[in-house]
């Protein structure tokens, strides 16, 4: 599982909206119209900047409200 801290430590910030516990970002699909015509369009997941507690540190990173909502987070 890829997070917000192992890209931080290798001395690059991922600044994408990616979720820092369970890795959910954008996903594609189709916009389908009353005429079944089918474009190309993005889902962006739900992520907010928050402050979490890791290894006792308070760090800032991006969780989805899923995450945020079953608690796999402890915010600070």
């Amino acid at each position: 599982m890829r997070s917000f801290f192992n890209d931080y430590d290798r001395g690059g910030v991922n600044m994408s909206r990616v979720c820092s516990v369970c890795n959910k970002g954008q996903n594609s699909g189709n916009n389908v119209s009353h005429s079944n015509r089918k474009t190309r369009r993005t889902f962006k997941a739900n992520v907010q900047k928050v402050k979490i507690v890791k290894d006792g540190k308070v760090e800032s990173a991006y969780v989805c409200a899923r995450c945020l909502k079953s608690d796999k987070v402890e915010r600070a």
